[in-house]
């Protein structure tokens, strides 16, 4: 069965205090309301990863961080290595979000280079796949998909595969304030766990869990996660707002199972 995540990034925004806050009513809130069915991460900017960690004492709130290097310690200015997450006491790292592939210009190669990294220091990477909204008009989306799953995941073993953590982000509902329906975000959540199935097994595909990133908000977030395929959100805005990031993480225990 896959991990039922709520996943909180808050890529370039909060300072150190507003950080601590949020993270703090976020251990708070797990402290009174134990989960019994999701796991909470929080995915802070780079310089707040040891506080986040320092204050995340509930076992079920985990930090992630948003980037790491394929390289090792090393003459690589403005990076962060694998090992120095592990050193912060970082357990999972986000690999492939599409403003990194987008933005930064990652192709596939760095991309497969840095989940291998991160398995070898024993992290979770949330591995992100997604399409435009030109490839989604053109149709193309899916073949999009399998080619990015395909050119990340080809030099994996079956048992490793469920150590990946997915993350569908239709790159159209990123920031836009747009969301793919809860039936567009639920077909391509099942075409990926096909894929799985198909190129390992499908106990393999029932054991990855498959994130949603788009748009993600309290008032959606039901519809989404009632979906079967599904295992919870990987969140921009509505995560960076204390009283929004408390309500998605009740929906989520209310409704992932």
């Amino acid at each position: 069965m896959a991990r039922k995540i709520i996943a909180g990034n808050w890529k370039m925004n909060l300072n150190l205090a507003e950080g601590a806050a949020l993270v703090k009513a976020s251990d708070d809130y797990l402290n009174a309301n134990p989960a019994k069915h999701i796991d909470v991460i929080v995915a802070p900017p780079a310089h707040q990863l040891v506080q986040t960690v320092k204050l995340s004492t509930n076992t079920k709130l985990s930090v992630v961080a948003q980037n790491m290097c394929a390289h090792e310690n090393g003459a690589y200015t403005g990076e962060i290595s694998a090992s120095m997450l592990v050193d912060a006491g970082v357990e999972l790292v986000i690999v492939g979000h599409s403003e990194r592939r987008e933005i930064f210009g990652e192709d596939n190669a760095l991309l497969e280079a840095k989940l291998h990294k991160a398995l070898e220091y024993d992290l979770y990477p949330i591995f992100c796949v997604g399409e435009s909204l030109e490839q989604r008009q053109a149709g193309i989306h899916f073949d999009h998909i399998e080619k990015q799953l395909e050119a990340g995941l080809k030099n994996f073993s079956a048992d490793q595969i469920p150590h990946i953590i997915l993350a569908y982000e239709p790159i159209w509902a990123i920031g836009t304030g747009e969301t793919a329906s809860p039936e567009q975000a639920q077909e391509m959540h099942a075409f990926i766990r096909k894929f799985l199935a198909s190129k390992f097994s499908a106990t393999v595909a029932d054991e990855t869990s498959i994130l949603y990133g788009g748009s993600v908000k309290p008032a959606n977030a039901k519809d989404l996660f009632s979906q079967p395929d599904i295992d919870g959100g990987l969140i921009g805005g509505a995560s960076i707002q204390i009283d929004s990031f408390l309500e998605l993480i009740k929906i989520g225990e209310s409704i992932l199972r």
